[in-house]
């Protein structure tokens, strides 16, 4: 079944206007037509079963009928990551995504490669892997900041996972609220000494082999939700 993320409230009967993107995709790409049914979500209300009341070429009325699934809480974890280059950003959006971090923070490292982030191309590549990995809400994608920035501002009483290159066998611990993964070339010493430094920071070794940051991102994060999901 076809799922489209949309902004606005899902109530039974309560028309919803698609973008003209998702309208385009509707008639254009996947052949749907008037009449024809799509399931809708917006991170508040839940999945709903809605049915296409109008289509044209850049615009669609869709009409919410009855609710599929209820909104429930997802896990609460945070990615932290030196942006890379435009194609492994990507994937670690969309990936990490897909494996439901509530929240994408890049962060501007010593050796990060870039500090350009196009915040809404992220939020359609995180709208694209949700709608197709059935997920019911987005993750929130925060501005970029400098990691001593990151480290002044931590909350209170979040465990801050990072990944370090040779760390040590140590395995991720339970209550980990996010995860922090470093640029190519990992972290600075001088970075390194400051993340064992700080009393909220646990540092954890992915394996013995060196891995791209855009695959320390999916190992780390499956490796934090094996575990919390282990232990509910």
């Amino acid at each position: 079944m076809l799922r489209l993320w949309v902004p606005s409230p899902l109530a039974a009967g309560r028309d919803v206007e698609a973008s003209g993107n998702q309208a385009h995709y509707l008639a254009h790409v996947m052949r749907r037509a008037t009449g024809d049914v799509v399931l809708l979500f917006n991170g508040r209300d839940g999945e709903w079963r809605a049915r296409i009341a109008q289509l044209g070429k850049r615009s669609a009325l869709l009409t919410p009928e009855s609710q599929v699934r209820g909104q429930a809480p997802g896990a609460d974890l945070w990615l932290a990551f030196a942006p890379l280059k435009r194609d492994a950003t990507d994937l670690v959006v969309r990936q990490a995504t897909e494996l439901g971090a509530s929240a994408l923070l890049p962060v501007l490292t010593e050796r990060t490669n870039t500090a350009r982030i196009n915040q809404d191309r992220l939020l359609a590549i995180a709208i694209e892997a949700a709608e197709q990995c059935e997920r019911l809400s987005l993750p929130e994608i925060r501005p970029p900041v400098s990691l001593p920035a990151l480290l002044a501002a931590w909350p209170e009483g979040r465990l801050l996972a990072a990944a370090i290159e040779r760390a040590g066998p140590a395995a991720p611990p339970t209550e980990a609220g996010a995860l922090l993964i470093g640029p190519e070339g990992g972290f600075a010493p001088a970075e390194i000494d400051a993340l064992r430094r700080t009393r909220f920071v646990a540092p954890i070794c992915l394996g013995p082999l060196v891995l791209r940051a855009e695959t320390a991102a999916v190992a780390g994060l499956a490796l934090l939700q094996g575990r919390r999901w282990s232990t509910s």
